[in-house]
């Protein structure tokens, strides 16, 4: 029987025991509904505005700045969606990247189709957005830049503390999308100068359908559901407060070990990168060498397609993901590995590993064991590597 190996920590988490042990009681016992009067209620209200004052805690914000949502695709939504109705007066115009992640991305094509304008910046070849880009990019009319804090595929952290100073400069709300960093490396409001941060639970070893959009003060936002006028009348709809809990739980659990973990991942991060480099010819590490999440190895190997690569080390009991995205049943090469200048045959071909709480040295020693069998076994029916060698 082969070796059970999980890879894929950027896509989800499995949800701490402890998460899962704080959450219990409010399913069946403080189960009230927090806006209720009753002493029930109160109860559930409680802790739900514990849960938000540690999780602004963690942000160096204000507990008021909290608003509690169903995860990370709905905190972006929020913001883009959420600032351009509410501030359409003053201008037209979102600034963003050609690497978001596509909560963003299609949250700004619907955001053209109302009659607004956006840039999608690009980016160099490691996957970063350059701030004079950004800068260039700025008009009269520029409402909201949006830039995530480090890329879900790539890994690669951007210069949001340097964007920000530019939007600030300008009085233009500064968003940044920070479901892969939160939790893993530091994420401060203040040091980074944003208006709005998205958070989710669930990549950081807590329950799925639940996340944060964090709000700072003074800022102008439209609510997007609308109903009982929950989340101080910007996010209708009965808090998940169970989902909450867990969230706070998990937050709690992350930043005790935050640095010794990151410390740790770092290092099985670039063990694994220089073994694949080194054990396999014609790779490429894909995303930022240093400035680059701890867990995070992306790699790109040629002549092969990555959704065969991804499928064998399944039946060798690897679970890890292709950066391209023909798996979600499309056809097109990963939109970030296209932005960075890889060409779409080189794309396909394309592995994301990602390290997290779980991952063991053996882990790493495994795919390094199973991974250049199979790439030297695919190669063999590949004519395109036939071709080229």
């Amino acid at each position: 029987m082969c070796k059970e190996v999980y890879l894929d920590y950027a896509a989800t988490t499995p949800c701490d025991p402890d998460v899962v042990k704080a959450m219990l009681p409010y399913f069946n016992d403080t189960f009230g509904n927090p806006s209720s009067l009753y002493s029930l209620g109160q109860k559930s209200k409680k802790a739900l505005e514990g849960a938000r004052t540690a999780i602004a805690d963690t942000l160096s914000a204000d507990p008021t700045e909290i608003i509690f949502t169903s995860g990370g695709s709905e905190s972006n939504n929020m913001a883009i969606k959420g600032i351009g109705f509410g501030n359409k007066d003053k201008g037209n115009h979102i600034i963003t990247t050609a690497i978001e992640h596509h909560s963003i991305i299609n949250a700004c094509r619907f955001m053209e189709k109302q009659g607004f304008k956006v840039d999608y910046i690009p980016v160099d070849r490691y996957g970063m957005v350059n701030p004079d880009d950004v800068r260039k990019a700025v008009s009269d009319n520029t409402i909201l830049i949006s830039v995530m804090h480090a890329n879900n595929e790539v890994g690669t952290i951007q210069p949001v503390k340097e964007i920000a100073e530019i939007a600030r400069a300008r009085g233009i709300y500064m968003h940044t999308d920070a479901v892969q960093s939160f939790g893993h490396i530091p994420v401060d409001t203040n040091e980074l100068g944003v208006n709005l941060v998205s958070i989710s639970a669930h990549k950081l070893y807590g329950p799925r359908g639940v996340g944060a959009l964090y709000v700072r003060k003074g800022t102008k936002i439209e609510p997007f559901i609308h109903g009982g006028g929950q989340e101080r009348r910007r996010r209708s709809s009965t808090e998940n407060l169970a989902g909450i809990v867990g969230l706070k739980k998990a937050v709690e659990i992350s930043l005790k070990s935050m640095e010794s973990e990151a410390t740790r991942l770092c290092r099985m991060r670039d063990r694994l990168t220089e073994g694949i480099l080194s054990k396999i010819p014609d790779t490429r590490l894909n995303g930022h060498p240093e400035k680059r999440l701890p867990g995070n190895v992306n790699i790109s190997v040629e002549c092969i397609e990555g959704e065969s690569m991804v499928l064998s080390l399944d039946m060798e009991g690897v679970a890890c993901s292709t950066g391209s995205a023909c798996s979600s049943a499309s056809l097109e090469p990963s939109h970030v590995l296209i932005a960075m200048g890889l060409p779409p045959e080189v794309a396909h071909g394309s592995l994301r590993f990602t390290l997290g709480r779980y991952t063991e040295d053996e882990d790493i020693d495994y795919v390094l064991d199973v991974l250049p069998g199979i790439v030297e076994r695919l190669r063999k029916m590949s004519p395109m590597y036939k071709e080229v060698r």
